[in-house]
């Protein structure tokens, strides 16, 4: 079976991590793979959101440390430079949304490659570990960056320094993940909002995503004038004229995602 799969339909590309019976952890085959998928997607205009889950009983429990110990292993400068830092550049450029439906377990690089979505979401029995320093590392695929914006400095220095399991319920209630639903509706609620957003209008989710991306390095002015760039990109699109046009006449729009 493929590490990864990969299923178009209704306008939404289906993606699962598939290395259930290693929770989900990454190898090399896996993140090369994923970068793959994820490179297919940006470029077919059929797509208009992306849902990202693991198969089985974890969403991904990160590195694969049984291949860290195999003979010609790849060292972290090749893990981190090759794996999982495109993973996530990817993630963050890729001009669609991307909703995380975490249906386990998200641990070390797992966990902040799910944090890097642009919506997260939890079933009640998911949990999120910064696993790292249990093994003398430090947090990697963009954890110190999204978590620490995420939750607050103090909460991510904590749980990355303890290595503390965040369940589910507290991951909502300090603003890690979007929403948690149960797990017995879990795969139908968190497909709803991807539905949601592939009927959107695509192109101004794009710009509002490149709007966040810049907004952790820019002042104020800077921001402001992204904004100006972007808004005045977004009001020359098809689908802001549709917007306007059904706002007015008092029905349903038709997005087109152009």
């Amino acid at each position: 079976m493929s590490p990864i799969l990969l299923e178009k339909k209704n306008n939404i590309a289906f993606i699962n991590l598939n290395r259930p019976e290693k929770f989900n952890s990454f190898n090399r085959e896996m993140a090369l793979l994923l970068q793959k998928v994820l490179d297919n997607c940006a470029h077919d205009k059929t797509i208009r959101s992306i849902y990202l889950t693991g198969n089985g009983k974890a969403f991904s429990a990160g590195q694969d440390l049984g291949e860290l110990t195999q003979e010609n292993a790849p060292g972290f400068d090749k893990i981190l430079s090759e794996h999982y830092n495109p993973i996530v550049t990817r993630i963050r450029n890729i001009e669609k949304p991307i909703v995380c439906a975490v249906n386990g377990v998200a641990a070390g690089a797992g966990a902040n490659i799910a944090l890097c979505c642009d919506v997260v979401i939890a079933s009640t029995s998911a949990s999120f570990i910064q696993a790292f320093s249990k093994i003398g590392l430090i947090p990697d695929s963009g954890g110190t960056y999204f978590l620490p914006r995420l939750i607050g400095f103090q909460k991510a220095s904590a749980f990355m320094m303890l290595g503390d399991k965040v369940s589910a319920e507290d991951a909502e209630r300090i603003g890690m993940v979007y929403k948690i639903f149960p797990d017995e509706t879990f795969a139908e609620d968190s497909l709803k909002i991807a539905t949601t957003l592939s009927q959107m209008p695509t192109k101004g989710l794009a710009f509002t995503k490149q709007a966040l991306n810049a907004t952790f390095s820019n002042s104020l002015e800077q921001q402001l004038h992204v904004e100006d760039t972007l808004q005045y990109t977004a009001a020359h699109t098809h689908d802001y004229k549709e917007g306007v046009k059904s706002f007015l006449e008092k029905r349903i729009p038709k997005f087109k995602g152009q």
